[in-house]
């Protein structure tokens, strides 16, 4: 059974939806102080603001972008003790707009980590398989990094953020060899690459305490600065997979051990969105709004997928999510575990 030592995953995770004022408000009832928070005005086509504890809250990297970090003084001006507080900045706070934030619970600003070769700073949750982490590239293939979970990461998102650059997304289902490790962009609809020098060149190290580089400037530009978002499974609340396809309504059945609150899928083997989708914008299935993490455009909604006590089950024939022979990949996070004090119930 899929016990869990969350009891309850709102305290790591949540979706705050809100409505832009145009001008000054802060955000609360996210029920915990974010140290991660993505933004995407769902009612206007602009970029998904990616805001962290670790650059601080006026600084920005855009998930359907390529471009480096901004910094943006009229965007996020604090994180609060239950949310956070929004200057007039349209992407964030446009007036009368429907807006998305999606939370997840950290540990503040960081400290230095010293594993690896490339000293760190990570803003580590070992509870909730999360940590945040931000280093200067060598441009030396092999380089080694810290990322502080104390398990290996199932999968790992970066971005440099002094250069105009694809994000590079490890997963751990995408992972074909160490000669041909697989690379996804988030930015982009391609399908998984095996470029050998985004994560090691000829040996890939991710571990308890590592992931390892190669010379690519994505991931290690020499002297750019870079953050890495690194997530683990976590039993009851975090699962990292993949599925198999087969273009039917009545379509897979995808185990997570939990109820979702937030997922993000994507097609590995051809070129498909990053859909996102959450049980706050559809509070009954079937779950139809959706957002793509590589574009800037507005939601759009279909029938998709159901979210169930114990994971989701694709409901369309359409390619996007059940392109027959297709393998997906996933990342999930719980609004409540299958089993423990407040087990999940269907919608």
């Amino acid at each position: 059974m899929a016990y869990t030592t969350i009891k309850k995953p709102s305290d790591y995770f949540n979706t705050k939806l809100y409505t832009g004022n145009a001008s000054t408000q802060s955000i609360t009832g996210v029920g915990f102080q974010p140290d991660f928070t993505w933004i995407k005005n769902r009612d206007s086509v602009t970029g998904h603001r990616i805001i962290d504890a670790v650059r601080g809250n006026t600084k920005t990297i855009y998930t359907n972008a390529t471009q480096g970090e901004e910094t943006v003084s009229n965007m996020m001006t604090s994180f609060d003790s239950d949310g956070f507080s929004l200057g007039n900045d349209g992407g964030v706070n446009g007036n009368g707009n429907g807006i998305a934030s999606w939370n997840w619970k950290a540990n503040g600003a960081g400290s230095a980590n010293t594993d690896g070769s490339i000293n760190s700073t990570v803003s580590v949750n070992t509870t909730a398989g999360f940590s945040i982490v931000s280093y200067t590239g060598t441009g030396s293939a092999g380089a080694t990094v810290g990322h502080g979970l104390g398990t290996t990461p199932s999968m790992i998102i970066v971005k440099n953020r002094s250069s105009s650059v694809n994000w590079s997304v490890y997963h751990k289902d995408a992972f074909t060899s160490q000669s041909a490790p697989g690379v996804l962009y988030l930015n982009t609809t391609a399908g998984k690459a095996n470029d050998t020098n985004v994560w090691g060149n000829s040996t890939v190290t991710i571990n308890n305490s590592v992931f390892s580089l190669g010379d690519y400037g994505g991931t290690n530009g020499s002297g750019n600065n870079l953050i890495a978002y690194c997530f683990a499974d976590v039993q009851g609340y975090s699962k990292f997979g993949s599925y198999a396809a087969n273009e039917n309504t009545d379509g897979t059945f995808v185990y997570t051990g939990f109820k979702p609150a937030w997922i993000l899928v994507k097609q590995s083997n051809l070129a498909r969105d990053w859909f996102i989708f959450d049980s706050k914008r559809d509070t009954s299935n079937v779950v139809r709004k959706q957002l793509e993490a590589n574009s800037a455009g507005v939601e759009d909604a279909y029938d998709n997928l159901d979210f169930l006590s114990n994971g989701f089950k694709i409901r369309t024939t359409s390619a996007t999510l059940n392109d027959a022979g297709g393998t997906y990949i996933y990342m999930a996070f719980a609004e409540e575990p299958l089993v423990g004090d407040n087990p999940a119930t269907a919608r």
